[in-house]
C-alpha cells in the first residue's frame, strides 16, 4: 500500500515564469465572450434568433453576456455556431488582446515556504 504522507510533488510545472495564470485565462474567456456578443450585434441578431439557433435561453445568454455567469465550453460553441462566428479566429484575437493589455504571464510567487521544489 502506498503511504500518501511519503509523497512529494514536484512544482516545476505549476511556478514556471512563463506559464500565465489564473487571471489571463478568465481575462481570455471574459473577450472571447465580448467578442461573441460584438459579433452578434455586428450581424444583427438577436438573442431571441441566436437562442432559437442554438437552444440556450435567452436568459442565459444575456447573463452570459453581461458577465454573470461562466459559460462551459459546450455554451461557447453552441453561441459561436448559432452566431456563425469563427472560433479559433475569436479565440486568437481574445489572446493578442488580452496580451497587449499585460495580463499575460504569471507573476505568481513561488512555493509558500519561498523555495523552489526544483
Amino acid at each position: 500500500m502506498l503511504d500518501y504522507s511519503k509523497v512529494t510533488v514536484k512544482r516545476i510545472f505549476c511556478d514556471s515564469p512563463n506559464v500565465p495564470d489564473i487571471a489571463h485565462h478568465q481575462a481570455v474567456c471574459t473577450e472571447i465572450i465580448r467578442l461573441l456578443r460584438e459579433e452578434r450585434k455586428k450581424r444583427g441578431l438577436s438573442n431571441y434568433v441566436v437562442a432559437k439557433r442554438t437552444g440556450v435561453s435567452q436568459s442565459m445568454m444575456s447573463l452570459v453576456e453581461r458577465g454573470l455567469r461562466n459559460p462551459t465550453l459546450e455554451l461557447v460553441l453552441r453561441l459561436a455556431d448559432g452566431i456563425r462566428a469563427d472560433l479559433p479566429a475569436l479565440i486568437k484575437q481574445a489572446q493578442s488582446s488580452v496580451s497587449k493589455q499585460g495580463l499575460s504571464l504569471s507573476s505568481r510567487p513561488t512555493a509558500r515556504s519561498g523555495k523552489t521544489d526544483r
